[in-house]
């Protein structure tokens, strides 16, 4: 394979396969977005019980730390159907102008 050449791709990039994906990667964003509300809450409602500082900043860091990869997943999948939902209409739009 030359220089200039590009790779082959296994499909043609459709509008309605974007907003499929859209709407998978949507509906993932929307389970994730409250699961990480329900972890968020659960954390807030239930202090550590203990009085030991080291055991209260490993413990703090630990929650934190599930709570970033939680909306940090939340954050992925949404930014994903955003692009996703652009794709398709830069797509829809393109058709249009080209006839």
């Amino acid at each position: 394979m030359t220089e200039n050449q590009k790779p082959p791709i296994s499909g043609n990039v459709t509008p309605v396969r974007c907003l499929t994906g859209a709407l998978m990667s949507g509906t993932i964003a929307y389970f994730l977005y409250f699961l990480s509300l329900s972890i968020i809450q659960t954390f807030a409602e239930k202090p550590l019980a203990t009085k030991n500082a080291i055991a209260l900043n490993i413990g703090a860091a630990v929650r934190t730390l599930v709570m970033g990869m939680g909306l940090l997943a939340t954050g992925v999948f949404a930014l994903t159907t955003v692009g996703l939902l652009a794709l398709a209409i830069q797509l829809t739009v393109g058709k249009s102008n080209a006839h």
